[in-house]
């Protein structure tokens, strides 16, 4: 029964976590499913908490580092960023007129919808823009300080 009990629980974080982006609880579902190993073997209760913090405890230390380490941005990891991150900080060419309402840039060949950033700056055909971020499949862009090339 005490087995249930943890299987349960290491459910209930398991899913929990789901409604996070800590990647701490987790690890307690872990920690609850080790000590469901250890119940169905039929340690006693006591053995059984003891399982619980240390499988925990081991998960948080080792695992933990590891994952937030892969899962920083390129930017900061120092990697080449990939997808959407490599879009953002890039350089367009505005092909119609992009104000706070509309607009559409080229993106190393890919044309893409843009916004301005403040909503108010307008950006004629053939200027320059750099994206600042990306929301959903529109680029949200400011003035480039460098020249046309």
């Amino acid at each position: 029964m005490e087995a249930v009990v943890w299987i349960v629980l290491g459910i209930a974080l398991a899913i929990a976590e789901a409604f996070t982006a800590t990647f701490l609880i987790i690890f307690f579902s872990v920690g609850a499913l080790a000590a469901a190993g250890a119940a169905a073997l039929g340690a006693p209760l006591l053995l059984q908490v003891i399982v619980f913090a240390i499988v925990s405890g081991l998960s948080v230390g080792a695992l933990r580092p590891i994952i937030l380490r892969h899962a920083r941005p390129a930017l900061e990891s120092g990697e080449t960023p990939i997808g959407l991150e490599a879009i953002e900080n890039s350089h367009g060419l505005v092909l119609e007129e992009v104000d706070g309402n509309h607009g559409c840039i080229k993106i190393d060949g890919e044309i893409w919808q843009a916004r301005s950033f403040d909503g108010n700056e307008k950006y004629l055909p053939g200027e320059r823009v750099r994206v600042i971020r990306v929301k959903g499949a529109t680029a949200i862009v400011w003035r480039d300080d460098l020249p046309n090339l």
